[in-house]
Parts: structure tokens; sequence; C-alpha cells
């Protein structure tokens, strides 16, 4: 260890001298921050690429005049650390080298070894002058007296060159690591400059003449707050955009080190829709809205999904009240050290069913025994609406539900959540696709915890269609992991990149750098394997992603990589459907959509592919919730003609299959636009066991036929085994799962 730090400490010293660039430096590093209530500039194990030209958003974009510099690393690669640290090992080693702690909610609490005092401050947040605090599931620690943080490993360190020198503390600039390159320093020196420039250029409420400030709070649905409010919490109005201005204050003399940008518009519906621009960017903006006013004996917090929904907390309540810097897509865990002082947390992100499922998800990173949540509703709308409704927030802030619950529970418990589903039947049925409406009108949309099965003929274009199928979500707000194991993460981002431009970006090089700064905002991230992979280091990697950067979305290409690293003396079949129940179980318990690819057994070419056709036993196709088939007809005169085959829909029945026609130059797949086909979609009987078995009916024979005006009336024929149909003909009754029966 000591020789290891040495080590460190002369490269830096070299580097300083030789001004060496940090290209080659290795990523995991420790940086010190002053004394700061708000999160330190967020160190992970992955590295993000600097700022560009403008912070876009799904609707939007807020030009900041900034100029792009090179990028050492790409920004959604995931690296899960070599043997993951468990609570039981870090508890271990700490009681190894004599140093108290006690458990936290989600932290274990320590006493800060960079202090030559104990701590014991005004800037201590935890009540026993712990003030050092440690991931009980990833070891990253944070010291809330100087703001040092690192990994697990940069601790390790500390307290054994600690132990071998005698020492009672260490300073922390001896771990300041390699210095920032030139190119990261003028990075952060121009994100400064920009956030200055923006305060300085944005008016307090306070300043705008009435008529003006209540038109921009009526516009974004703020009528009901006071200025006294919007004071208090350093809201600004930005006239050039029209946007509210939301400060991010840190550091030891609480500076302004960031801001979020806030503009209402409407989209082609006339619907109000609110987009925002964050400088740093949204990978670094890790900002507690109203942490400052939150004091050190505060006990209670309520945890909400935008700016105005915590204003409206705090003002109606006198609460303490939070705003999550992503809303309910991400819940870093670098947040997590500031939210360890609150004996009770109330999660209010908003009054949609996303919102409500993004609370049951948060809820198991901050301990599940002190989250209570507040149910969406029309009783129980957003904070900032249920404001201007005039409604009690104290009211439904104390009717919020705990969030731990027992293994067996009643109707009457689960009667609100039943209720929930069939008053918001479009938000349960998931996030909808937009690049394939006719798959949106089988499947209804992307839901979190089910799996998903898809295949297709070798050749046929899987990975490039499943490639674009997830890159939709993920433009939709659905975290993304990629596990590519067949091809490299490089041609899979050039791939992704491509269909994301719509166009050949080889003939227009000159448009690259602002098609690429565009496509690293979307939350998508690449697994680093290549290759036959362990089920257990794959499982390890997704549970990490999920924990970290709440990935809702893991696509695994494919099956039979994995296959290959299991033990060689076990059927093949037997290996097959142990990973398929493990990859089950994650999407289950991890509340995350989990899609499959796996390849069919070699048939015929003139054979189209069925449920069946999936390689190995009939589990794959039991486990699913929904299976997917790339079908394709070889052609002698022209290409093959592709269509998508949904042949097992466990969320409604519904089935079906249409035609796709592909796009060489963007690689892209879409809908023919001749209008000659029409969508053929049946609704399947469900079985006893209580799911939808969609996966035995044939649909590809009706693409192509002219049904004008048309209904259908009975679903198509399941297809029938020759033992099935022999015993049908010989008594004349059906099976009584309906095998054998026209569905």
């Amino acid at each position: 260890m000591w020789t290891t730090l040495c080590l460190r400490r002369a490269a830096c010293l070299l580097r300083v001298a030789g001004g060496c660039s940090s290209r080659h430096a290795p990523q995991r590093c420790l940086t010190t921050f002053p004394l700061s209530r708000q999160p330190p500039w967020h160190s992970q194990t992955q590295a993000f690429a600097v700022p560009r030209l403008c912070y876009a958003t799904k609707r939007w974009s807020v030009s900041l005049n900034l100029c792009r510099t090179f990028k050492k690393d790409t920004k959604s690669t995931l690296d899960i650390p070599l043997g993951p640290v468990t609570v039981t090992d870090i508890k271990h080693y700490l009681r190894s080298k004599d140093v108290p702690f006690h458990d936290g909610y989600s932290c274990l609490h320590a006493p800060s070894i960079f202090c030559e005092q104990p701590p014991g401050g005004s800037g201590t947040l935890s009540k026993d002058g712990f003030s050092i605090f440690v991931d009980k599931t990833t070891g990253q620690f944070l010291c809330m007296e100087t703001g040092v943080e690192g990994s697990w490993e940069d601790l390790q360190d500390c307290l054994e060159v600690m132990q071998k020198e005698g020492q009672t503390s260490m300073n922390p600039n001896v771990l300041l690591g390699y210095p920032a390159s030139l190119e990261e320093q003028e990075e952060r020196e121009m994100e400064l400059r920009e956030v200055q420039r923006i305060w300085s250029s944005a008016v307090p409420f306070s300043d705008l003449h009435d008529e003006d400030a209540q038109l921009a709070k009526t516009m974004f649905g703020m009528g009901k707050l006071t200025n006294a409010t919007l004071k208090r919490f350093n809201v600004r109005f930005f006239k050039p955009t029209k946007s509210l201005v939301f400060p991010w204050f840190g550091g030891r003399d609480s500076g302004l080190r960031g801001v979020k940008l806030l503009s209402a518009g409407t989209d082609a519906a006339g619907q109000v829709v609110y987009t925002e621009a964050t400088v740093p960017r949204p990978s670094s903006y890790h900002n507690l809205f109203g942490l400052p006013l939150v004091g050190r004996k505060d006990s209670e917090v309520v945890l909400t999904g935008r700016e105005a929904d915590s204003m409206a907390v705090s003002q109606a309540t006198g609460l303490p009240s939070l705003a999550l810097p992503r809303g309910v897509s991400c819940l870093p865990p670098a947040l997590l050290p500031y939210l360890e002082q609150f004996r009770r947390v109330t999660l209010w992100l908003g009054g949609d069913m996303r919102s409500w499922e993004a609370s049951k998800v948060f809820s198991r990173k901050l301990g599940l025994k002190r989250c209570s949540l507040v149910r969406p509703g029309n009783q129980q709308p957003s904070a900032a609406e249920a404001l201007a409704q005039g409604r009690n927030l104290g009211r439904i802030v104390k009717s919020s539900i705990p969030a731990a619950h027992k293994s067996i529970v009643s109707f009457k418990q689960l009667r609100d959540d039943v209720y929930g589903e069939l008053s918001n039947t479009e938000q349960v049925a998931g996030v909808k696709w937009t690049r394939f409406p006719d798959l949106t009108k089988i499947l209804k949309g992307h839901r979190k915890g089910e799996l998903t099965v898809f295949t297709g003929p070798t050749g046929s274009g899987k990975t490039t269609f499943i490639s674009e199928y997830a890159l939709d979500l993920c433009m939709n707000g659905v975290n993304t992991l990629w596990g590519s194991f067949e091809i490299n993460n490089v041609r899979l981002a050039k791939i992704m990149l491509t269909q994301f431009s719509m166009q050949r970006l080889e003939d227009n090089l000159e448009q690259y750098d602002a098609w690429a700064d565009r496509f690293e905002e979307l939350p998508l991230y690449f697994m680093t394997f290549h290759g036959q992979q362990s089920l257990k280091v794959v499982l390890d990697t997704m549970q990490h992603a999920v924990y970290l950067y709440d990935i809702s979305h893991v696509v695994i290409d494919n099956l039979q990589f994995m296959m290959g690293q299991e033990n060689l003396s076990v059927d093949k079949f037997a290996v097959q459907d142990h990973i398929i129940g493990a990859f089950r179980k994650f999407a289950t318990h991890s509340s995350c959509h989990v899609t499959l690819i796996i390849h069919p057994r070699k048939e015929e070419d003139d054979k189209e592919l069925q449920t069946a056709s999936i390689f190995g036993t009939a589990k794959a196709s039991q486990e699913a919730d929904n299976v997917l088939i790339l079908q394709e007809k070889k052609l002698v005169t022209c290409p093959g003609r592709r269509s998508l085959q949904v042949a097992k829909n466990r969320f409604d029945g519904d089935v079906g299959i249409f035609p796709l026609e592909f796009n060489k130059g963007s690689l892209t797949f879409a809908t023919p636009l001749k209008g000659k086909h029409k969508l053929r979609k049946v609704k399947l009987e469900k079985t006893e066991e209580g799911g939808v078995e969609g996966g035995e009916v044939e649909m590809s024979k009706e693409v192509g036929k002219k049904e004008k005006g048309e209904k259908i009336e009975k679903p198509a024929k399941a297809p029938r085994t020759a033992k099935t149909v022999k015993g049908a003909q010989a008594s004349g009754k059906t099976s009584p799962k309906g095998e054998g029966k026209d569905l």
C-alpha cells in the first residue's frame, strides 16, 4: 500500500514538472473539495466527457456559448470493480483497523481521518461527529468535513499509511491524485464563467414588475407561490429565454457552482411542455435544490422531483423539502450521504405512475423502513398542482404510506394499487416507442420488471434492430445498459449513432461532433465485456448499474455467449434454463426490464420462425413476458422482406405482425409508408396459469392480404402438433387447456 501511494505521489510531481497530459492517467483518482452542504463533483467508476456547444434536452436546447474540447474517455462505458465489496467486508476491515463506526440507513458513519482535531464543528452533518460516510453497496466514501471523496480502495490506502506511520490523521492534500489536464482546467473555467454569466443576467422576482412576475409564475404553474418563497430559494428569471433559473450553491463560502434553466413551451398537440438545461452538464449536476435551507437538527424531509414542488411543500407545510437534480430518472448515490441525517423521508415525486414507480425504486436505496410514499391520484397530484388547487399539503404528506411491506399482503393493502392501474391505463402500459408505432399498438408500451425474448434468423439484423429498439426508448428517458458480447462497443456505438442521426455520418464527418455531443446526453451505458462471460459477473454488473445509474432497461446480446463459461459437465439446456431463470428473477426483484436475444434453432430457409423455434427448452418462452420474432422471407430477385412478429404479450394478450423496411444508409427499420399493409392484431385467451400464451399464434401468413374494412372476429388458430391433431380427430374434443382448440 505504501509503495503504491509513493509511486502515485511521485507520478503526480513528474506530471506537474513535465507538463504531461493526463490522457494516460488511470481513471480512479481522489479529489478534494472544500466544505459544502452540496454534493461534490462526482467521481464514480466512469469518466464523464466535457461540455458541448449546447445542452440539448428532449424537445429544446439552450445555447451556452461553450466550445468543445477533446474527450479522453467514453461517457457510457460501465466498469464494475473487480471483486465487488460487501458491507460485511467493509465492517470487518474497519474493525481490524480499530476504526469506530455505526450503521446508517445507506452508509456507514466513521470519524474523519482527514482532520487533525476530532470532527464536531459546525460543518459536520452527523450527530456523533462521524463525518465520513461509506456507501454500503459500492464502498465509495465522502468526508463531509473536508469534502474528500473516493473509492473503498482509496480509503484502505489511507488507513494503511496511517497505521504504518503511526499517525492519527492525514492531510487531504496528499490525496489530490493526478492533476487536471489543461483541457479539463479550461473546461471548468468555462463552466464557471457561463454559470456566472447566466446568474448575473437573471433577474430576481422581487425586481420584476408585478404583472411580469405573476405572468412568469403562471407560465410555470407557480401562481400560488409567493415572492418571499422564491426569494428564500434564490430563484431568478432569465429574460432572454424566458426561463426560470434555479441555483446550485456549494463550497466553504457557499459559492455558486451551477444553475438549471427551466423553460415552458407547447408541443404539436398544444400541451404545455417543460424542458430544462443545466450547467455543468446533467451527468455532473448533483444539486439537491433546497439543501442550504435544511438545519442540522431537522429529522424529516420531503423529496420531490421538481423544484416547483419542493417550494410548494416548503411554503404550505414548513417542512424541509429537497428536489432531486434529475427528477424521477435517477437518484445518484453521491447524494445519499446528504440524506443520512433524516429519520423520515417522504417521497412525493409527482402525480403520475412513472413517479410512483420511481418512488418505490428510490426508497430501496434510501432504506425502506424510514421511507413513506405519496401515492399519485386525483386527490393527490404533484405538490405544485395541489397548492394551485387549494388542497391541504400537510394532510397529503401525513397520509403517505410506508414503503416497507411484508411478504404476504391482503387485498385491502393492494386495493389502491389496483385502482391506480385501472385509472391510469396509459401510464401503466409503459413508455411508448416513437419509431415503431405498430409495436406500441400491440405491446402498448415498455414496462419495468418484464423479460422480453427476441429472436430471428442468423444475419437477419437482430442486433441492428434491437439497437434501434433500445435507442428509441433511451431517447424517451429510459436509462439503458447494453451488454453486447457478440460485437464490440465501438461498433455498436457507431450503429446507434448512425441510427440516432438518421444519416451516413461517413459522408458528413463535419456533423460528427454535433451529433456525438447530443448522443452523449442520452442515459446510455455499455458493459465492457466482449466474448464469453460468466453469469455471476454479468449479474453483478447489472446490479451495480441499477444501483448507480437507476438502469431500467438491460439488453443482453446474446444468451449463447454466456453459456460457454458455465459448467461444461451439466447439460447445456439445463444451463440455459438456469440463466433464463436468473434473468427473470433479476428483472422482477430489480424492477428492471431485461431484453434477451436468443438465437433460434436451425430451420429451413423457407419456413418461418415460431415460438418453438427458440433455441433450448420451452422455459425461455414460458418465463418471458414478451416474445418478439424478426421474420425474414428469403427472395431470389430482391432483398429479403422483414417483419416483426409479437408472438407473446403477457400484459394484455394482443399479438400481431407488421412489416419492416430497412434503410441501409441510416441503419434504421421503419414501417413502410405505402399503406398496402394492415396491422393484424389478435386478442388471445388467458391460460389457466393466468398468463397469455401469445407465442403460439401464427400471424405471418396474414401479411400482404388486402383486407379493406374487414374486422378480425376470431383469433388465428394455434399451431397443433401431430399428437394434438390426432387426439382431436379421434375424440372430437379439445384438451382442457385449449390445445388443439381454435382460439
